[in-house]
Protein backbone atom coordinates (compact mmCIF):
# COMPACT_ATOMS: atom_id res chain seq x y z
CA UNK A 1 0.00 0.00 0.00
CA UNK A 2 1.16 3.49 -0.79
CA UNK A 3 0.95 5.86 2.16
CA UNK A 4 1.62 9.44 3.10
CA UNK A 5 2.59 10.85 6.50
CA UNK A 6 1.48 14.37 7.38
CA UNK A 7 2.24 16.83 10.14
CA UNK A 8 0.81 20.29 10.85
CA UNK A 9 2.19 23.12 12.94
CA UNK A 10 -0.29 25.81 13.99
CA UNK A 11 0.09 29.51 14.74
CA UNK A 12 -2.20 29.47 17.75
CA UNK A 13 -4.78 27.34 19.56
CA UNK A 14 -7.22 27.42 16.62
CA UNK A 15 -7.40 24.34 14.42
CA UNK A 16 -7.71 26.69 11.43
CA UNK A 17 -4.33 28.33 12.03
CA UNK A 18 -2.03 25.93 10.15
CA UNK A 19 1.26 27.69 9.45
CA UNK A 20 3.29 24.74 8.16
CA UNK A 21 2.64 21.27 6.77
CA UNK A 22 5.04 18.40 6.29
CA UNK A 23 4.30 15.57 3.87
CA UNK A 24 6.32 12.36 3.51
CA UNK A 25 5.42 10.06 0.62
CA UNK A 26 5.84 6.32 1.17
CA UNK A 27 6.11 3.75 -1.61
CA UNK A 28 7.29 0.14 -1.61
CA UNK A 29 8.09 0.19 2.09
CA UNK A 30 10.26 3.30 2.16
CA UNK A 31 10.00 7.07 2.36
CA UNK A 32 10.71 8.32 -1.17
CA UNK A 33 10.05 12.05 -0.86
CA UNK A 34 9.52 14.63 1.88
CA UNK A 35 7.99 18.08 1.46
CA UNK A 36 7.58 21.01 3.82
CA UNK A 37 5.44 24.05 3.04
CA UNK A 38 4.92 27.24 4.99
CA UNK A 39 1.31 28.43 5.13
CA UNK A 40 0.00 31.93 5.74
CA UNK A 41 -2.95 31.56 8.14
CA UNK A 42 -6.07 33.57 7.41
CA UNK A 43 -5.69 35.13 10.87
CA UNK A 44 -2.07 36.16 11.36
CA UNK A 45 -2.04 35.70 15.11
CA UNK A 46 0.90 33.76 16.50
CA UNK A 47 0.60 32.60 20.09
CA UNK A 48 3.94 32.86 21.92
CA UNK A 49 3.43 29.31 23.21
CA UNK A 50 3.16 27.92 19.67
CA UNK A 51 6.14 29.96 18.49
CA UNK A 52 8.17 28.59 21.40
CA UNK A 53 7.37 25.08 20.16
CA UNK A 54 8.07 25.39 16.43
CA UNK A 55 9.95 28.68 16.15
CA UNK A 56 7.73 30.19 13.44
CA UNK A 57 6.60 33.80 13.61
CA UNK A 58 4.23 35.90 11.52
CA UNK A 59 7.10 37.39 9.51
CA UNK A 60 8.27 33.88 8.55
CA UNK A 61 5.02 33.11 6.73
CA UNK A 62 4.03 36.60 5.55
CA UNK A 63 5.01 35.78 1.98
CA UNK A 64 3.77 32.18 2.03
CA UNK A 65 0.62 31.03 0.20
CA UNK A 66 -2.61 30.42 2.06
CA UNK A 67 -3.77 26.86 2.65
CA UNK A 68 -5.81 26.27 -0.56
CA UNK A 69 -2.80 26.90 -2.81
CA UNK A 70 -0.63 24.54 -0.77
CA UNK A 71 -3.37 21.90 -0.52
CA UNK A 72 -4.01 21.79 -4.27
CA UNK A 73 -0.35 20.94 -4.89
CA UNK A 74 -0.77 17.41 -3.56
CA UNK A 75 -4.46 16.76 -2.76
CA UNK A 76 -5.00 14.49 -5.78
CA UNK A 77 -1.89 12.52 -4.96
CA UNK A 78 -3.53 11.46 -1.69
CA UNK A 79 -6.09 9.33 -3.54
CA UNK A 80 -5.80 5.67 -2.58
CA UNK A 81 -3.14 6.28 0.06
CA UNK A 82 -3.27 5.52 3.76
CA UNK A 83 -2.66 8.77 5.66
CA UNK A 84 -0.36 8.51 8.69
CA UNK A 85 -0.11 11.05 11.48
CA UNK A 86 1.44 10.97 14.94
CA UNK A 87 -1.41 11.92 17.27
CA UNK A 88 -3.77 11.86 14.29
CA UNK A 89 -6.67 13.33 16.26
CA UNK A 90 -4.81 16.66 16.13
CA UNK A 91 -3.55 16.64 12.54
CA UNK A 92 -6.77 15.28 11.05
CA UNK A 93 -8.72 17.86 13.06
CA UNK A 94 -6.52 20.66 11.68
CA UNK A 95 -7.06 19.31 8.17
CA UNK A 96 -10.84 19.07 8.57
CA UNK A 97 -11.29 22.48 10.16
CA UNK A 98 -9.01 24.22 7.68
CA UNK A 99 -10.73 22.63 4.69
CA UNK A 100 -14.08 23.72 6.13
CA UNK A 101 -12.77 27.23 6.76
CA UNK A 102 -11.98 27.61 3.06
CA UNK A 103 -15.04 25.74 1.80
CA UNK A 104 -12.96 22.89 0.37
CA UNK A 105 -14.10 19.27 0.11
CA UNK A 106 -12.66 16.69 2.46
CA UNK A 107 -10.63 13.96 0.75
CA UNK A 108 -11.77 10.36 0.85
CA UNK A 109 -9.11 8.34 2.66
CA UNK A 110 -8.31 6.08 5.57
CA UNK A 111 -5.87 7.21 8.22
CA UNK A 112 -3.77 5.63 10.96
CA UNK A 113 -2.52 7.21 14.16
CA UNK A 114 1.09 6.13 14.65
CA UNK A 115 0.81 6.71 18.40
CA UNK A 116 -1.82 3.95 18.47
CA UNK A 117 0.38 1.79 16.24
CA UNK A 118 3.50 2.39 18.34
CA UNK A 119 1.70 1.26 21.49
CA UNK A 120 1.04 -2.05 19.76
CA UNK A 121 4.57 -2.44 18.42
CA UNK A 122 6.50 -1.31 21.52
CA UNK A 123 4.23 -1.78 24.55
CA UNK A 124 7.27 -1.92 26.83
CA UNK A 125 8.24 1.71 26.20
CA UNK A 126 7.45 4.29 28.85
CA UNK A 127 6.28 6.84 26.26
CA UNK A 128 5.27 6.91 22.61
CA UNK A 129 5.88 10.55 21.75
CA UNK A 130 7.44 11.26 18.38
CA UNK A 131 10.81 12.39 19.74
CA UNK A 132 10.97 9.48 22.20
CA UNK A 133 10.30 6.92 19.45
CA UNK A 134 12.70 8.60 17.04
CA UNK A 135 15.45 8.41 19.64
CA UNK A 136 14.62 4.77 20.42
CA UNK A 137 14.71 3.81 16.74
CA UNK A 138 17.66 5.97 15.72
CA UNK A 139 15.58 8.13 13.39
CA UNK A 140 16.94 11.61 12.66
CA UNK A 141 14.48 14.26 13.85
CA UNK A 142 14.38 18.05 13.87
CA UNK A 143 11.39 18.09 16.18
CA UNK A 144 8.49 20.41 15.31
CA UNK A 145 9.80 21.05 11.83
CA UNK A 146 6.79 19.75 9.95
CA UNK A 147 8.76 17.99 7.21
CA UNK A 148 11.04 16.23 9.67
CA UNK A 149 8.12 15.26 11.89
CA UNK A 150 6.19 13.83 8.92
CA UNK A 151 9.19 11.81 7.74
CA UNK A 152 9.82 10.47 11.25
CA UNK A 153 6.15 9.50 11.49
CA UNK A 154 6.42 7.55 8.26
CA UNK A 155 9.61 5.80 9.32
CA UNK A 156 8.08 4.88 12.69
CA UNK A 157 5.11 3.30 10.89
CA UNK A 158 7.43 1.27 8.66
CA UNK A 159 9.54 0.17 11.64
CA UNK A 160 6.41 -0.87 13.53
CA UNK A 161 5.25 -2.91 10.56
CA UNK A 162 8.53 -4.83 10.58
CA UNK A 163 8.47 -5.31 14.38
CA UNK A 164 4.97 -6.76 14.13
CA UNK A 165 6.13 -9.18 11.43
CA UNK A 166 3.94 -7.66 8.73
CA UNK A 167 4.77 -7.14 5.09
CA UNK A 168 2.52 -4.17 4.35
CA UNK A 169 0.93 -1.25 6.15
CA UNK A 170 -2.54 -2.39 5.14
CA UNK A 171 -2.01 -5.63 7.12
CA UNK A 172 -1.95 -3.64 10.36
CA UNK A 173 -5.69 -3.51 10.97
CA UNK A 174 -6.26 -7.27 10.81
CA UNK A 175 -3.08 -8.12 12.73
CA UNK A 176 -3.48 -5.65 15.59
CA UNK A 177 -7.19 -4.93 15.94
CA UNK A 178 -6.60 -1.27 15.14
CA UNK A 179 -9.49 0.32 13.28
CA UNK A 180 -8.30 2.78 10.68
CA UNK A 181 -9.89 6.19 10.85
CA UNK A 182 -11.87 7.27 7.84
CA UNK A 183 -12.26 10.68 6.26
CA UNK A 184 -14.79 11.38 3.52
CA UNK A 185 -16.87 14.30 2.24
CA UNK A 186 -19.81 12.98 4.27
CA UNK A 187 -18.02 12.73 7.62
CA UNK A 188 -15.24 10.99 9.49
CA UNK A 189 -14.55 8.30 12.06
CA UNK A 190 -11.57 8.17 14.44
CA UNK A 191 -8.71 5.70 14.48
CA UNK A 192 -9.24 3.26 17.34
CA UNK A 193 -6.71 1.11 19.09
CA UNK A 194 -8.62 -2.09 19.64
CA UNK A 195 -7.68 -4.21 22.63
CA UNK A 196 -4.70 -2.90 24.63
CA UNK A 197 -1.60 -5.11 24.70
CA UNK A 198 -1.65 -7.63 27.54
CA UNK A 199 0.16 -6.53 30.66
CA UNK A 200 2.59 -8.80 32.45
CA UNK A 201 0.95 -10.08 35.60
CA UNK A 202 2.66 -9.22 38.84
CA UNK A 203 3.44 -12.24 40.98
CA UNK A 204 2.71 -11.77 44.66
CA UNK A 205 4.63 -14.14 46.94
CA UNK A 206 2.56 -16.31 49.23
CA UNK A 207 3.64 -15.98 52.85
Amino acid sequence: MQAVAIDFETANESRTSACSIGVAWIEDGRVVETEEHLIRPREMRFNPFNTAVHGLRAEDVAGAPEFPEVWHRFARRLDGRLVLAHNASFDISVLRHTLDDYGLDWPACHYLCTVVLARKAWPQLAAHKLNYLADHLGIALDHHRAGSDAEACGRIALAATRVLGLERLDDIAMATGITFGQLAPGGYSPCKGGNPPPRRRRLVPVI
